[in-house]
C-alpha cells in the first residue's frame, strides 16, 4: 500500500509538469514592464534582399511601342491560359542557374547572383539603352521576385509554401502554413538559410514580442522553417492539464485493477 501512495505521489508530479504552459504556446508575449497597448518600436524594413542560386525572376520590359519589347517579354500564349499562378511563374520566370546568370532573349546570358532587384533592374535598363533603345522610347522595366518560396517541416503544416508578395514576415509563412501545432516549440522555431557561402541555421522565440525585432523575422527565398517537438509529445501525456490528469486517472485505474488481481 505504501508503495501504490509513493508511485501515485511520483506519476501525478511528473505528469502535472508534463502538461504545455500557456506561455509556450502565446505568440509575441508582452514583457511584464510593457504597457498595455503601447507603442512597439521595430524595424519593418528588411535589407535588401540580393538574389541566389536557383531564385526566380519576374522581368517585365514597357516602352512607349510594345512592339519593340515583345522580344523581351514572355509569349504568355494560350497554352499557359489555364496554368496556375505558381505554373506561369515557373514557365514565364527566369531562373538563375547554378552559375548566377539568367538567360533574356536577345540580350543573353547575363551575371545576377549578389544583386539587389534594384540594382538588376538598373543593370537591364543601361544595357537596353545603349544597345536598342533611345532614350525617347521610355522604356520602364520591373523586376520581381516570382513569388517568396519557403518550406516548413516539424510540428507545423509541412510543405513547399508561395506567397505572392515581397516582403513576409515569419508570422504570416507560418500562418500560410497552418499554424504550428499544439506541441510544436515556438521558442526554439529554426531557419535554414541559403547564403553565397553555404547555408546557416537561424532561431527564433516567437513567444516574445521582441522577435519583431529580429533579423531574421523577415523570411527569404528558399528559407526552410523547422518547428522541433516539445518533450511532451515523446512522453505522449496530454496537450492540456485535463487531459494529463485524465491519463494520469486511467493509468492508476489500470494499476489498481492490476495489484487487486494480485
Amino acid at each position: 500500500m505504501r508503495f501504490t501512495s509513493l508511485f501515485l505521489i511520483l506519476l501525478t508530479i511528473t505528469t502535472l509538469t508534463s502538461c504545455i504552459s500557456t506561455k509556450r504556446l502565446t505568440y509575441l508575449s508582452e514583457d511584464k514592464g510593457t504597457e498595455a497597448d503601447s507603442l512597439i518600436s521595430f524595424q519593418q524594413m528588411q535589407r535588401p534582399y540580393r538574389v541566389q542560386i536557383n531564385d526566380l525572376l519576374s522581368i517585365r520590359v514597357k516602352a512607349l511601342d510594345q512592339e519593340l519589347t515583345s522580344m523581351f517579354n514572355p509569349i504568355g500564349d494560350a497554352e499557359n491560359s489555364t496554368a496556375t499562378t505558381e505554373e506561369r511563374a515557373y514557365f514565364d520566370g527566369f531562373l538563375v542557374n547554378r552559375h548566377g546568370e539568367i538567360r533574356i532573349p536577345t540580350l543573353g546570358k547575363i551575371k545576377v547572383i549578389g544583386l539587389t532587384l534594384e540594382e538588376i533592374r538598373l543593370k537591364l535598363e543601361g544595357m537596353l539603352l545603349n544597345d536598342y533603345f533611345k532614350t525617347e522610347a521610355n522604356i520602364f522595366i520591373t523586376v520581381k521576385l516570382a513569388g517568396l518560396r519557403y518550406t516548413t517541416l516539424g510540428e507545423i503544416g509541412t510543405g513547399s509554401q508561395v506567397i505572392y508578395k515581397e516582403q513576409v514576415s515569419i508570422m504570416e509563412a507560418i500562418a500560410n502554413a497552418g499554424d504550428i501545432t499544439l506541441y510544436g516549440d515556438r521558442r526554439n522555431v529554426k531557419i535554414l538559410r541559403q547564403y553565397p557561402e553555404g547555408q546557416r541555421i537561424h532561431r527564433v522565440d516567437l513567444t516574445k514580442i521582441s522577435a519583431v525585432n529580429s533579423p531574421y523575422y523577415y523570411i527569404q527565398p528558399n528559407d526552410l522553417i523547422i518547428v522541433d517537438p516539445l518533450p511532451q509529445k515523446s512522453l505522449g501525456i496530454g496537450e492540456t492539464g485535463f487531459g494529463t490528469l485524465a491519463t494520469v486517472f486511467s493509468l492508476l485505474t489500470g494499476l489498481t485493477i492490476l495489484l487487486i488481481r494480485l
